[in-house]
């Protein structure tokens, strides 16, 4: 993230695969604003960092025979939403950034807030 970039939406997804049913709503949100053309960043922290894990999105799925939550989150990218992992939760959640499904930026916290910080909206998932 550069540090003069205005964001208009930062997502803090916090649910991870304890909850599948919840995910795909703040993969939505974040797309339909990157679709209207708003700069939008997923910050993936706490139990969410295990969705960056290989195989574990494309594995889990909100509704039997329904979509991977790996899909909900291709559509948020594709729409323009840029995805950003936090790095001391991929310690707490036992995993490195080899384990991650692809390289990504891994902020710290106190790396990631200032930027955070003047997001226009943020919501927490």
């Amino acid at each position: 993230m550069a540090d003069n970039e205005t964001l208009d939406l930062v997502i803090i997804l916090i649910t991870g695969p304890e909850n599948p049913k919840r995910l795909p709503s703040a993969f939505f949100l974040a797309s339909t604003a990157a679709a209207g053309e708003q700069n939008v960043l997923m910050y993936f922290t706490g139990p969410a960092t295990e969705l960056l894990k290989k195989g574990v999105a494309e594995n889990l799925f909100p509704l039997p025979g329904g979509k991977s939550v790996a899909d909900f989150m291709k559509l948020a990218e594709d729409n323009g939403v840029r995805i950003i992992g936090c790095a001391q939760s991929l310690e707490l959640n036992h995993m490195t950034a080899a384990d991650l499904s692809r390289e990504m930026p891994l902020l710290s916290p106190s790396a990631a807030l200032p930027s955070l910080a003047t997001a226009g909206r943020v919501l927490t998932w």
